[in-house]
């Protein structure tokens, strides 16, 4: 049993089409509606099907009163750092302290490359990654004086203002999978956040992963907790019991998530889905259900 001491909570996970029109800001207001803690939204830059993600999350952000909102995950080569910390304080002040920031190292280099990104090696966008928290980092600290001064191989910050401030501090997950992405999330992430379906072998791989995790943040004098675990999820919701992997019940998606909190310390789970019922029943069958299973486990 894997306990990083995190509170449970859920989310939503949503696809910016463009065609739906107000599809995606009422999803999010059924995700508020259902109790969910974060609505979150693709963001592929390239896509033209798909509105903007940070303009849609501000829209959101407007039309919502409690629920965190989340990229899952922006796209750091066509969101340069310092623009993109500006924006994420902005937002959180606004919004009142509701921001989160998913990051990604790039994918669909095809794609980024014809919105007039880099092209970046895997090791590449690793380090770019790491130098664009630090950017975003730097400009958060107003605490600190003298302004941001970074030499970096992809990010250079001269001298740059910190600020604004935001409301709070904002939390940074990284969706990582491979070694040397994982080494990174655990030295200096605050939240791990892969897709269960880009698992070789399902949950069980969350072992070895939160490994490799735990290791390096010990290395880098942190606590393994500091990093907490999230996993992006979809399923079926079915009448009948016995299909399988979140394919069923209300219930028995609650005991197969509890299972993975307990085994794997999954602390936030966020639901894949642009269908309301599906939305409702995560948020007001599902998450109730599951916190009870796990805090009965724990003696909590």
């Amino acid at each position: 049993m894997t306990d990083y001491g995190h509170a449970l909570w859920f989310g939503s996970f949503i696809t910016p089409v463009a065609d739906r029109r107000q599809a995606p800001v009422e999803l999010a207001l059924t995700s508020e509606r259902a109790g969910l803690d974060l609505v979150s939204f693709q963001d592929h830059p390239y896509q033209s099907g798909f509105q903007d993600t940070w303009t849609l999350m501000s829209y959101v952000a407007a039309r919502t009163e409690r629920i965190r909102i989340s990229g899952n995950v922006l796209n750091l080569p066509l969101r340069p750092p310092a623009v993109l910390a500006r924006a994420a304080a902005s937002l959180d002040r606004l919004s009142g302290g509701r921001v989160e920031l998913g990051l990604g190292a790039g994918a669909f280099w095809d794609g980024i490359v014809a919105m007039g990104g880099r092209r970046l090696e895997p090791g590449q966008a690793v380090q770019a990654l790491e130098e664009a928290v630090g950017v975003l980092r730097g400009l958060w600290a107003t605490e600190e004086s003298g302004p941001v001064r970074i030499e970096g191989e992809f990010y250079t910050v001269t001298g740059a203002k910190r600020g604004p401030t935001p409301a709070h501090r904002i939390p940074i997950h990284l969706g990582a999978y491979k070694p040397r992405m994982l080494r990174l999330t655990g030295r200096i992430a605050d939240g791990w956040l892969p897709s269960l379906g880009f698992l070789p072998e399902g949950p069980a791989s969350l072992a070895a992963m939160n490994e490799r995790i735990d290791e390096a943040a010990s290395a880098a004098g942190r606590e393994p907790a500091a990093v907490s675990r999230l996993l992006n999820i979809g399923g079926r919701f079915t009448s009948g019991s016995g299909g399988g992997l979140l394919e069923g019940r209300s219930d028995d998606w609650a005991e197969q998530i509890a299972d993975i909190a307990l085994q794997y310390g999954i602390s936030g789970f966020i639901l894949a889905s642009d269908k309301p019922g599906d939305l409702d029943l995560f948020g007001h069958e599902v998450a109730p259900r599951a916190r009870e299973l796990v805090r009965a486990e724990r003696g909590a």
